[in-house]
């Protein structure tokens, strides 16, 4: 199929012709590709596996209630301990498998620094799972 021609007149036209060989060309192809590997993808080896009834043993982590008053006082699950008291407990803690997660229970008026010093406590004796517990907003 010739797109040029010496003829002047026909020259200006645009060919509005679309060559569809190469499209079949390749859905040829694409097809043969497909009947090849379609036999491969569902070769599977056969296999009876054994039975047994079994539970998965998942370890609880404790957790602990840590909380902190208006006034700086700290509790250990209610109970009141001192800083010094609390970061032999935490180290204590940190040694623990699974490792307890730490409910930190903190007072809106108490310092941010109070805060600030439990989490490095905590932090420092190796725990990880420390998280806050705010009450939510009622409207």
């Amino acid at each position: 199929m010739a797109f040029a021609s010496f003829d002047s007149q026909r020259s200006s036209a645009p060919v509005a012709e679309i060559n569809m060989v190469p499209l079949i060309d390749v859905m040829l192809v694409l097809l043969v590709i497909f009947i090849v590997t379609a036999p491969l993808l569902t070769h599977a080896v056969k296999l009876e596996l054994p039975r047994a009834s079994a539970q998965v043993n998942q370890a609880k982590a404790d957790k602990v209630e840590f909380a902190i008053d208006a006034s700086g006082a700290l509790y250990w699950n209610g109970e009141p301990v001192s800083r010094e008291d609390a970061n032999t407990r935490f180290a204590a803690a940190g040694k623990q498998q699974p490792q307890p997660e730490i409910h930190l229970r903190a007072d809106q008026a108490v310092p941010y620094k109070h805060v600030a010093r439990t989490l490095a406590d905590a932090s420092r004796a190796g725990l990880a799972k420390v998280g806050f517990v705010s009450e939510p907003d009622k409207p």
